[in-house]
């Protein structure tokens, strides 16, 4: 449980362009529950527009004639405001917030609430939140567009929820003999392109070295370093021969002496992109 007990709450919304851009920014980020209240939107075809692969969402909605009824049956009722003043001086931010509506959502709905585009929320809606949002904006202009309002919600919550996982290495940090393989192989390209000459080659493959070890180097970037040396070599009309991990020969490389020059070799140690 958790973000399928989170509900987005629009009270008298004026624009159905803003309706639907809300029902994408809820379907981004893993939410599902839209409830307006006495919508003033006349344009309808917009919302569709808008709310793109989203458009469940905006037809599963459901509307209420007023704010007491909308959230009539959620534990939490939080109010995104952007006004200052005393029965708004507990704000916190979303970020702040996340974990407490999580916390909530686990066993009971929660109420997101967000006002009209032109006039926010009024006091006696804001006497209904339990708790009140205030999205940090610059002191020059604090008012955001209702969507983008939620979407900054909606990504806080999503993020503290623990739903979203970066992508992941492939292929793990590269293996001793295959970055020494490496190296090996931008010598000989370095060399045989007119880089460094032998007196010069040690102290330059040292600060190549130093180079590439700044950071983590899987075996993909591995490869792809020993695909473009492989290239140098032949575009400079050497050859290369090389050893898999396994020690079996890979295919020897030459350019043509003379005349056309035919296709490039294949770069076998470069995986497809």
């Amino acid at each position: 449980m958790g973000l399928e007990n989170i509900r987005i709450v629009l009270v008298e919304p004026l624009y159905g362009g803003n309706v639907g851009s809300v029902c994408r920014a809820m379907a981004n980020m893993g939410l599902s529950d839209l409830a307006l209240v006495a919508p003033k939107v006349t344009n309808w075809k917009e919302a569709d527009w808008m709310a793109v692969h989203a458009d469940d969402i905006l037809a599963n909605r459901r509307d209420f004639p007023t704010l007491a009824e909308a959230v009539a049956d959620c534990g939490l009722v939080m109010g995104a405001t952007a006004r200052p003043g005393l029965y708004r001086q507990h704000a916190r931010s979303p970020r702040e917030w996340a974990p407490t509506a999580l916390k909530v959502a686990e066993s009971a709905k929660v109420a997101l609430i967000f006002g009209r585009e032109d006039d926010g929320l009024t006091n006696e809606e804001v006497a209904i939140c339990t708790q009140i949002i205030k999205i940090p904006s610059a002191p020059g202009y604090l008012s955001l567009n209702l969507a983008q309002a939620v979407m900054v919600c909606a990504y806080e919550l999503f993020v503290a929820h623990g739903s979203y996982e970066p992508p992941q290495e492939k292929c793990g940090e590269a293996p001793s003999v295959l970055r020494e393989r490496m190296f090996d192989m931008w010598r000989k390209a370095l060399m045989q392109i007119g880089f460094m000459n032998d007196d010069k080659a040690d102290h330059m493959m040292l600060g190549l070295r130093r180079i590439l070890s700044r950071g983590p180097l899987s075996e993909d970037d591995a490869r792809i370093m020993m695909g473009i040396a492989r290239q140098a070599i032949w575009a400079s009309g050497g050859t290369t021969r090389d050893k898999r991990l396994d020690g079996r020969p890979q295919e020897t490389f030459q350019r043509p002496a003379g005349g056309r020059i035919g296709e490039p070799p294949s770069l076998p140690d470069t995986p497809a992109p």
